[in-house]
Formats: C-alpha cells, sequence, structure tokens
C-alpha cells in the first residue's frame, strides 16, 4: 500500500476494485467504515453485489474481461472534461500524452457495450473520483488475477496520477494482499527475480555475495510457480513446498496434480496434512504462528514481531528451524549459525535496505512501517512524498490496450465464472474447516446465479448442480439472486470436497505469472 490503512478513512473518496473488503479483509474494512461516517464517498467495481457494494455510493457491476475498458473509459472523461490535475502531470510524471491518445478511444458509449456499465455511470464515477481532494484507490484479486493483470494494476496507477492523488494522506494506490505475510514473503526475496528488498537478480548479484560471504550465486531469475508446474518431469524433480496447499488454492488443480506426480521427490512442510502433503514423499510438521517467534508485514508495510504463546505439539518446529538443518546437512552450516528469530531479523536489517533501521527491539508493540532506513527514522505512513522511487523521481503512466482473456464464453461453455472468498474460510480452509462453529455457518461448495440465468436452465436455489468447464467438473449449491451479473457465476474455492480449481484455467500473465483466477467459461447443468 502507498497509504497506511488508517489513512482510508481520511479519503473523500474510496475507489474499491475488484476487492470483496468486507469478507477478504474484514480488518482493514473497519476503516471503510469509519470513512464512511466521515462522509467519504465509495465506489465499488465489481460483478457482484456483496457487503462492500452495498456500502457504494456507486456500485459498477462490470462483466469479467472489460476491465481495462472500464478504466480507460474513466480516464477518457476525466481528461476530455479537464478533471485531470495538470500541476501534478507536469511536475511529477511522465508519458501523459501517449495515454491521453489511447484512452480517446474508449468513450463511455463504447466501453458500456462490453463492460454492460451505462456510459453515465461511467461519467458518474470518474467526475466524482476526480473532483476529491483526496481518492485512495484499494484493489485485490479481482485485479490481478488476470492474463492482463499487471495492466490492470498500471491502470489504477495511470488513474491516480493523473489526478495527483499520491504522495499523500488519504490518497494512494493501495492493493490489499491476497494473504497474511505475503509482503513479508516478497520483502524476503521469496521471487525468483529479487534478492531481499526487491534488489534485482544479476544487477544486484556482487553485492549481496559481498554481504553474504559467497561466490557463485547464479545471475540468472529463477521460475514462477506456474513456471515450476509446466517444468516438472522434463529437467525439474524436486519441489519443497511450505504453508501452501497447490491442490486446493492453485488454477486447474487436475493439471497440478499431474505435475506434482512428474517429480522425483516432493516435500510439503505444514502445519496440517494438506491435500498436497498427502501427495508428498516427506512431511515436515511446523510450528504454526502462535507456536513461535518472528516477524509479519503486513499490507501497509508494516513489519510487527510475533511472539511465541505455546510450545509446538509433537515434532514441529518453526520454519526457520528446518531451513536451518537443512542447510546445515548441506555443506553451509557456517551461513546459517542463526539461534534465534533475533538473530535472522538482525541479517534481514542488514541486507534488505527498506529495514535498515530496524530491530526487534525497535520493533515493539505496533512495529515500523518500511522504508525506515536508519536507527531514529520513525518509519513511513505513505509513500511517494514530493517524489516517486525512480532515479528520475518522476511517476511513468503507462497507457495500456484491452486485452482478451485467455478464455472468452461460448456455446459449449456459456457462462463465465469468477471466484472469491467467504468470509467464513481463510484461502485453502487448512486452518478454518478444522473450526466446528466456522464449518457450522457453511461447509459445502455453492454456485451464486443470476435468477434470469437459472430460469433459463430449470435451476431453482437450494438444488445440486453439476459446473464443468473444459478441464473437469464439480458440483454445488445453486444460490440464485440478481446479485450477481447476467451471463456470470461466482464461486469460492475453500472447499476440496469439490474443488472449484478443477474448473479454473492456468494460463498466467506473461509479467507476474498470476493464474486467469477470475475468469474461465463454463456450463451450469441441473441434476435431474
Amino acid at each position: 500500500m502507498t497509504n497506511s490503512i488508517g489513512d482510508l478513512a481520511e479519503a473523500d473518496v474510496l475507489f474499491i476494485y475488484g476487492s470483496n473488503t468486507f469478507e477478504a479483509h474484514p480488518l482493514v474494512a473497519r476503516s471503510i467504515v469509519k470513512a464512511k461516517d466521515n462522509g467519504t464517498k465509495i465506489i465499488a467495481i465489481d460483478p457482484r453485489k456483496t457487503h462492500t457494494s452495498k456500502m457504494a455510493d456507486i456500485h459498477m457491476k462490470l462483466i469479467p474481461g472489460s476491465n481495462i475498458d472500464l478504466m480507460n473509459a474513466i480516464m477518457n472523461v476525466i481528461i476530455t472534461e479537464g478533471l485531470t490535475d495538470d500541476e501534478f502531470i507536469k511536475n511529477r510524471t511522465e508519458n501523459f500524452d501517449e495515454l491521453k491518445e489511447v484512452v480517446s478511444k474508449y468513450t463511455p458509449e463504447e466501453v458500456a457495450k462490453i463492460s454492460g456499465i451505462p456510459a453515465e455511470t461511467i461519467r458518474e464515477a470518474a467526475r466524482l473520483y476526480a473532483n476529491a481532494d483526496k481518492a485512495a484507490i484499494m484493489y485485490c484479486l479481482g485485479v490481478t488475477e488476470y492474463t492482463f493483470g499487471v495492466d490492470n494494476v498500471k491502470s489504477c496507477c495511470n488513474l491516480a496520477m493523473i489526478t495527483g492523488n499520491l504522495g499523500k494522506r488519504g490518497a494512494g494506490v493501495n492493493p490489499l494482499r491476497g494473504q497474511n505475510n505475503v509482503q513479508g514473503a516478497c520483502d524476503m526475496g521469496a521471487l525468483p527475480n529479487v534478492y531481499p528488498g526487491y534488489q534485482k537478480v544479476g544487477e544486484m548479484t556482487s553485492k549481496l555475495e559481498e554481504l553474504w560471504g559467497v561466490e557463485g550465486l547464479s545471475p540468472e531469475v529463477g521460475l514462477m510457480g506456474p513456471e515450476m508446474f509446466e517444468r516438472m518431469g522434463k529437467g525439474f524433480k524436486y519441489l519443497h513446498i511450505v504453508g501452501e496447499d497447490p491442490m486446493v488454492a492453485d488454477a486447474d488443480i487436475n493439471h497440478v496434480k499431474h505435475a506434482l506426480g512428474e517429480l522425483d521427490f516432493l516435500v510439503v512442510q505444514d502445519i496440517f496434512l494438506t491435500d498436497t502433503g498427502k501427495l508428498a514423499d516427506v512431511v515436515l510438521p511446523a510450528a504454526c504462528w502462535a507456536e513461535k517467534d518472528g516477524t509479519f508485514t503486513n499490507t501497509e508495510r508494516r513489519v510487527q514481531r510475533i511472539r511465541k504463546a505455546v510450545e509446538a505439539p509433537g515434532e514441529a518446529v518453526p520454519d526457520w528451524v528446518v531451513v536451518k538443518e537443512l542447510a546445515q546437512r548441506m555443506g553451509y552450516g557456517d551461513k546459517f549459525a542463526f539461534e534465534s528469530a533475533s538473530d535472522i531479523f538482525d541479517e534481514m536489517a542488514k541486507v534488505i535496505p527498506q529495514y535498515a533501521g530496524m530491530s526487534f527491539e525497535r520493533l515493539g508493540i505496533d512495529g515500523l512501517q518500511w522504508p525506515c532506513k536508519t536507527p531514529d527514522h520513525p518509519g513511513t505512513v505513505f509513500l511517494h512524498e514530493g517524489k516517486f522511487l525512480r532515479p528520475n523521481g518522476l511517476g511513468k503512466i503507462c497507457p495500456v490496450e484491452h486485452k482478451d482473456p485467455a478464455e472468452m464464453a461460448s456455446e459449449e461453455y456459456p457462462l463465465i465464472l469468477t471466484t472469491g472468498r467467504i468470509i467464513f474460510h481463510y484461502n485453502s480452509g487448512t486452518m478454518t474447516r478444522r473450526c466446528e462453529s466456522i464449518t457450522n455457518e457453511i461447509d459445502e461448495n455453492f454456485i451464486e446465479m443470476n435468477i434470469e440465468d437459472a430460469n433459463n436452465l430449470g435451476i431453482k436455489a437450494g438444488e445440486t448442480v453439476k459446473v464443468s468447464s473444459k478441464r473437469g467438473d464439480v458440483k454445488a449449491i445453486a444460490r440464485v439472486s440478481d446479485d450477481i451479473v447476467k451471463g456470470v457465476v461466482y464461486m469460492s474455492f475453500h472447499f476440496n470436497e469439490e474443488p472449484t480449481n478443477k474448473l479454473t484455467n492456468s494460463a498466467y500473465d506473461p509479467v507476474s505469472k498470476t493464474a486467469e483466477l477470475k475468469i474461465c467459461a463454463v456450463k451450469v447443468e441441473k441434476i435431474e
């Protein structure tokens, strides 16, 4: 997030895009409630009527796949009606003229035809956002889980820059991370193209060799998750999975299962025996968050300590202990001579520039927000004040054009499936589906359908239906309402008995390698 979570309550307008915040990020949603109480206007973009969109002053029920077109149409209105922040564009950005030329083609009337959103609603939303003194964009996986997810994010940044909505409280671009500590994992270099602190592989290799006292770090970028699955059985022989359950959470799990079966050796490290763990050659028992010391970094860049509350059961140990012992057995004991989580954090502060001023002692109870580069720095509440974090200090506007999803509705598969989360369950359900009070709320998969679609198929609410794509089929309980756009259906992915990700498409964004979990073609059939 370029802002802090608390900043959101200070915005004049919240632009909530592809995020059902109240169910997927309920703690962040408290800031939306505070904002609403403060008089903040809310724009929500979502094909469904959700707990979040019900808070909105303008709800734009777009057809999935028309994301870039809609954002370009909003910018078209802002530019043609003279609502841009010309001083911000002149002094703090580059490439505006190219954006102006590209979005000129995306008139509200043209975009209305493919997005399903009336032209006047597009204009109303554009004016509301552009006329705000402080407007904050919030987005989540409904923006990124497309084969053009990176372009969707660029659109958000373009919109914020041409209206001057960056570099101040209550105004920014704020991705809501999909799981806890995703931000921390990325900060630590759990990506194949960067070292800790987003220092690029290749460019910064010599620096990291010197810091770590090693030689021979590969200057080559490694593989992202989808690329790994493509390479299994083709020279890729060993996989070690830590705290992840791709047999539930990843797209096209039949493909995932086949790929895992091609490995010579699979290790799964987790707190419970997951569906993926059942396929493993070795399962390593890990301690959960309450059974270890360490840090989490949340979506607002806040590094916070966790403190061990209870002993781990059986042979379970913290993840860092497993990594240390493996490294020692591989002959790198001198490089992994850590005795505590505090020792590891000291190294993090040496290696990660944004953490340089932090220590366990300084984190205290509330933590610190990076960048925090010196021991007396208070942490950074919001980013890009005065200049952007580029060599020339300017924000680069990146125009993007319409792209089709990897899979479109067809005669055989006439409905668009989009997926998401529900408040009662967390990701693959590894933890929440072991909690009786939660499973008593809901413990089976469902499909949300538009009334007209259901009537055309002779389906009634509460009936079990068969949902099929090119990749497989599952059963689900039908929920019928006008809360979802006609031609679109919605399912969550928490239920491994009838896993939605049997249906989803593993096609991915060429840059981020994020799978297109938010759109695939399906058919729904009544079970006689």
